[in-house]
């Protein structure tokens, strides 16, 4: 028998995973779209309304596809592995804030929650890489374990920067202090290194050396096909929703747009400006004002994560826009770009940045020297 705390805790995880694989669903096509665009292509069009259903068309070919394992293969680590990946990429939506206290888990480690998930995503990779025993397979996973643990430095760095500023780890507070300015106006460069450390960590081009079909076939996932391979397909574009909701928050201010007070403030000074009737504009304040507190009361929910949405549907956007202007990069190029330029860049800011904060005295109190 199911409590019904316990059903309440399956809806709320069904309410965040569905629609989460339905915007990955709605990101390739994005993807292939935009990129048409670029290419002064059509891209998919035939299936559905403007090709709007061509993701489930394909999701369908795949999970229909005759499977075949190699023979040679760890056939235990060879189904783990994609399993791994996307369990530990779907993880991470639980600590995400779309609104004050809406998160399945709201909990004061949210950073260390989101770093450590992303960190055992690696596995995955690499233990699909090894057990399928074929070379091109291990030498992507070797590629993608060492790009993903070299760019995770990049990310820890920036958001330790973040972390300087509000004091706290949890992403909800971090959120609401980016009530009076977003952090990518005061934090503009830490924001373009995360923003590149972000594109390598989710091998996406120009950072997809793991993945080069030019070079290793299609890198660690060569072997997989079919269902397997639709697991790797939704780790990796649920990788790119969640890291791009992720800079939304601790940078764009997450949910915010602006305060409810400051709707009626507006609202107010166009009535001021253009009722001049007395009766007319206390009769008409009064009913915006009550209005407006339904709607507060009723809609608010619904208002953050449609702000949520749209700032990371904007960095989808970038995240497209870089893979259809960039060439790929060498492998050794890749590794010396994070360890001899963003590295040494984050470690001055690092001590740049708490100096500025205790020069103007405004370094948080749980973290003040004195």
């Amino acid at each position: 028998m199911l409590y019904p705390s316990t059903l309440i805790s399956i809806l709320e995880v069904v309410l965040v995973l569905v629609p989460g694989l339905l915007a990955v669903a709605y990101v390739t096509v994005a993807e292939r779209k935009t990129m048409a665009s670029m290419q002064r292509r059509l891209g998919p069009n035939i299936v559905g309304y403007y090709g709007l259903l061509q993701a489930f068309a394909d999701a369908l070919k795949l999970l229909l596809k005759e499977y075949v394992a190699p023979t040679q293969a760890n056939m235990i680590l060879f189904f783990l592995g994609p399993i791994i990946t996307l369990i530990f990429s779907l993880l991470g939506w639980a600590v995400i804030p779309y609104g004050p206290g809406l998160a399945i888990l709201d909990f004061n480690l949210s950073v260390f929650y989101m770093l450590a998930v992303s960190s055992l995503a690696t596995y995955g990779i690499l233990l699909a890489g090894w057990s399928a025993n074929s070379k091109y397979a291990f030498l992507g996973s070797l590629r993608s374990t060492a790009q993903l643990i070299s760019y995770e430095l990049v990310l820890s760095s920036a958001i330790l920067l973040v972390i300087m500023i509000t004091g706290d780890l949890n992403l909800t507070i971090i959120t609401e202090c980016q009530r009076t300015v977003w952090f990518i106006l005061p934090l503009l460069p830490v924001f373009i290194i995360f923003f590149i450390g972000s594109v390598a960590e989710t091998n996406r081009a120009p950072f997809d050396l793991a993945e080069a079909e030019s070079e290793l076939v299609s890198g660690f996932m060569t072997e997989h096909a079919a269902v397997v391979f639709v697991f790797f397909f939704l780790a990796e574009y649920g990788s790119i929703v969640l890291i791009c909701i992720l800079t939304t928050i601790l940078f764009a201010g997450g949910y915010l747009l602006f305060d409810n007070y400051n709707i009626f403030y507006i609202v107010d000074f166009i009535y001021t400006e253009f009722f001049y009737s007395e009766w007319v504009l206390h009769y008409k304040k009064l009913y915006i004002e009550n209005f407006l507190n339904n709607f507060n009361s009723a809609y608010e929910g619904l208002l953050y994560g449609f702000n949520l949405g749209v700032k990371s549907s904007i960095l989808i956007f970038t995240f497209i826009w870089v893979r259809a202007s960039f060439p790929r990069i060498r492998f050794d190029q890749l590794m010396g770009f994070c360890w001899t330029v963003l590295l040494p860049i984050l470690f001055a800011l690092i001590i740049l940045v708490p100096a500025v904060l205790y020069s103007f005295n405004i370094l948080p109190h749980n973290i003040t020297l004195f």
